[in-house]
């Protein structure tokens, strides 16, 4: 019966070591995360959390690590949790688990090997997120309602986009009621290049409507 009941297996101290070292690895990827996390949701608000989750593991994995019945019951105890709110967004499910494993490593007195699992995580985050800067697309949506007449014919709308960017890719046309409505994705790198293809759509076409939305997918997708 011994196996069953509960034993201290570290001090006071050592536990404080451990919360200490998972409260200052979380704070470091919830840093991370509102710094550079691509999630559209409220980034502040649940990296905030990303400590207390940590520190939550922390001590569930130190109460019960040195006890098969607190095992079981903990596993009982989580049966019966259910949550209301779905992740929507990936990046925000791997940040959470980033958070308990920190919490699993500290709780189980794997100091080292948390470090190094955390530094690596962020490591190789940090290389992606320089790589995709580097390789951005720059791709726009731009829709493009005009008033239908020869003067406003998809040639010369062609004709105007290629005047101010490389690659233009025509996806869709639109006539009914005397209007064009026109969509492309375009490739532009630069801001002024595109206030520029603006000021002229409108010059060249008069009455123009015009819309441009970031596209984040790979020109010609």
């Amino acid at each position: 019966m011994d196996q069953w009941i509960a034993s201290p297996t570290a001090s006071l101290a050592t536990f404080a070591l451990n919360m200490l070292l998972g409260l200052a690895l979380s704070a470091v990827v919830a840093w991370y995360y509102q710094a550079y996390g691509q999630s559209l949701t409220n980034r502040r608000k649940l990296a905030a959390l990303l400590p207390i989750l940590t520190l939550t593991t922390g001590i569930v994995i130190s109460i019960v690590k040195s006890s098969l019945a607190l095992s079981l019951g903990l596993v009982g105890a989580l049966s019966i949790v259910r949550f209301r709110t779905a992740i929507k967004e990936p990046e925000e499910l791997l940040f959470l688990f980033i958070a308990i494993a920190i919490g699993l490593g500290v709780g189980a007195e794997q100091r080292w090997v948390t470090v190094v699992g955390v530094a690596l995580l962020l490591g190789y985050l940090a290389i992606r997120l320089v790589l995709n800067r580097q390789s951005e697309n720059h791709n726009l949506y731009l829709n493009i309602l005009v008033d239908e007449s020869p003067e406003a014919s998809l040639s010369k709308v062609n004709a105007c986009l290629l005047s101010h960017v490389d690659v233009v890719d025509f996806r869709r046309l639109d006539s009914r009621d005397g209007t064009l409505q026109l969509t492309y994705f375009i490739d532009c790198r630069d801001s002024q290049i595109v206030n520029d293809l603006v000021a002229d759509l409108q010059a060249t076409f008069a009455g123009a409507e015009i819309s441009l939305l970031q596209h984040e997918q790979v020109l010609g997708d």
